[in-house]
């Protein structure tokens, strides 16, 4: 598993992979942050794209071509707003981060970058959220997958360093 992911700082839309995972809203309408860098990299045929989806409940995520992109798809992951940890956040972050490996994989991707998802305005703790994060996509790949790189695109060192902390508490404890 370990050899699978990849922790870096980077703009994510410029990653040399089959799917980028944008931290998208429930109208998954252009933002800010990293919706919004994904939004201007692709192209106004992402927006359009988008609207045609009908929206994306908390929790899952919907996939779209990548339009002027370098990667072939854009997976649109909806997480949670953070309100305290008691209202089934870091479960529906898992969905988000489930739903975008399955989708990557029911579309013969290869390969799939994930922004730091919900820890941006929808102020999740970082060092929480990486290891949803962590041990969501670790379970994934026990499971059989066909996914060979993950990559974890970190905005800053404080995420980069959450993102350290939590794979080597996921390797460590064998949850892989």
């Amino acid at each position: 598993m370990p050899s699978r992911i990849t922790i870096l700082s980077a703009d994510i839309t410029t990653l040399k992979v089959d799917a980028i995972v944008n931290a998208a809203n429930t109208a998954l309408a252009p933002g800010g942050g990293v919706c919004g860098a994904i939004h201007r990299a692709a192209g106004p045929k992402l927006a359009e794209a988008c609207a045609g989806l009908g929206g994306c409940p908390t929790g899952e995520a919907r996939i779209t071509p990548g339009f002027d992109l370098t990667a072939g798809f854009v997976i649109h992951a909806v997480g949670p707003v953070w309100r305290g940890g008691e209202a089934g956040e870091p479960l529906a972050l898992e969905g988000a981060y489930r739903s975008s490996l399955v989708l990557a994989v029911a579309n013969s991707c290869r390969s799939i970058a994930f922004p730091a998802i919900s820890t941006g305005i929808y102020g999740y703790p970082g060092g929480q959220a990486a290891r949803v994060a962590l041990s969501t996509i670790a379970r994934h790949l026990t499971e059989g997958s066909t996914l060979e790189g993950i990559v974890l695109c970190c905005f800053g060192r404080e995420s980069f360093a959450h993102h350290r902390q939590a794979f080597s508490e996921v390797t460590e404890t064998g949850a892989e």
